[in-house]
């Protein structure tokens, strides 16, 4: 037909062809190529600026408003922001719509960085004695809902079209609102002088603070770019490929718990869990591709394993970081209780939020300027990095603490020499 335009014919703003725009990975982008990516780059950095500025000052309005308010409240925005989302179809193209999608993806933004600090606190101040137990168990549910959304929507959006999707996620979190407000206690907590940027004085926070940056990057990376690449690599189709995410999101679901359990009887357990899940991460991008010097065909079976390894990986390393981050505060002076527990948690979501912003912008980056082999290699780099920094500290501090015993068992022995003489 003369109205519908083939995909190769259809003219780009700079002149050329859509066609001609991806016909090879290694040209020089575009400049239809450059204000595509220039647009996705400033929505990812607006969504997330809004979630991640928050941080620093957002935790301490827990103690302020009180983390049930908080919760409730963080539970409305977002329920009203996914159906107004809902709604978009019945604006009009150009400008207008643009800017609501900003507007509204901000607003969503702060309503869910509220919801998840408050969450988070809360868990933690219930549970002290148990934090990562739980933790792991409420990735369960994470897990559920990374696993059930895209085949739910997926029929929804066929069967009903773009509104209903919205409409019944925004419902859902709006049941939610008057449930939470019934069974959920209130929490009693007295401002706290602690300043967010304190923590980072701590050494051992910052190296934790990078490992959370590796693992939101490295899931940020594979949300943005696997589906493509195995569409384009092995010919997949759409619901394909949801199983083939099924192999990242079930590991990470059965392992959560498990590890949670066992971080917590044996909190000596849960340094090399990070190290080690780190190293495991890394692998796993690497043979993800595989990496391109390793001169390794890329076949579906590695694919699936690697994803499966990545989705241990990622329990077994983010499972420990909380709890560490919160008992190296209250080692450093951090008071306890909920005030501490906000800052922690903020600066959790901070870190998380940065680096599924960094992920999916870098990792495009690369994808699009070398391979989808080069980006993940980069991405095990980082958690290689992170991995080996941080046992390298606790290889140092393990050898402060045996030698200390051995300092302070040599004192009596000299003091009572000298008062012999």
């Amino acid at each position: 037909m003369n109205d519908n335009m083939d995909s190769d014919e259809v003219q780009q703003t700079d002149g050329s062809t859509l066609e001609e725009s991806t016909s090879s990975p290694n040209q020089r982008m575009t400049r239809y190529q450059i204000l595509t990516l220039t647009s996705i780059a400033s929505v990812n950095f607006s969504s997330m600026i809004c979630y991640s500025i928050l941080g620093p000052f957002f935790p301490k309005e827990i103690v302020q408003i009180g983390a049930k308010f908080m919760l409730i409240s963080g539970l409305f925005v977002s329920s009203v922001c996914t159906i107004l989302f809902g709604l978009l179809d019945k604006v009009p193209d150009g400008p207008t719509f643009i800017i609501l999608c900003f507007i509204i993806r901000s607003v969503d933004a702060v309503g869910f960085s509220a919801a998840m600090t408050s969450s988070f606190a809360v868990s933690t101040k219930v549970f002290p004695n148990n934090i990562a137990t739980v933790l792991g168990s409420l990735e369960i549910f994470t897990g559920l809902g990374l696993i059930l959304g895209p085949p739910i929507g997926g029929w929804l959006y066929q069967s009903f079209g773009y509104e209903v999707p919205f409409m019944a996620l925004g419902c859902f979190l709006f049941v939610m609102v008057p449930f939470n407000m019934y069974i959920l206690p209130s929490f009693d907590a007295d401002p706290s002088k602690d300043s967010f940027f304190r923590l980072f004085t701590r050494l051992k926070i910052v190296l934790i603070c990078f490992v959370i940056f590796t693992l939101s990057s490295g899931l940020g990376f594979l949300d943005a770019a696997l589906s493509i690449y195995a569409i384009d690599k092995f010919n997949l189709s759409p619901g394909y490929v949801g199983l083939l995410l099924l192999g990242l999101s079930l590991p990470y679901c059965l392992a959560s718990p498990l590890l949670g359990i066992v971080s917590d009887r044996f909190p000596s357990t849960r340094p090399w869990f990070m190290v080690l899940g780190g190293l495991l991460t890394a692998t796993g991008f690497w043979f993800l591709g595989p990496v391109p010097i390793l001169q390794i065909k890329s076949q579906l079976w590695l694919v699936v394993f690697m994803l499966g390894i990545i989705g241990f990986s990622l329990s077994m390393t983010a499972i420990p970081t909380f709890p560490e981050i919160l008992d190296c505060a209250y080692e450093n002076g951090f008071e306890e209780g909920l005030s501490t527990l906000g800052l922690v948690s903020g600066l959790f979501g901070a870190v998380w939020s940065f680096g599924m912003f960094c992920g999916p912008t870098l990792g495009g980056f690369i994808t699009q300027q070398l391979s989808f082999e080069w980006a993940a290699s980069v991405q095990g780099g980082l958690a290689f990095l992170a991995a080996f920094f941080l046992g390298v500290y606790f290889l140092c501090q393990r050898t402060r603490q045996e030698r200390s015993p051995q300092i302070q068992t040599k004192r009596p022995s000299d003091e009572a020499t000298h008062l012999l003489t």
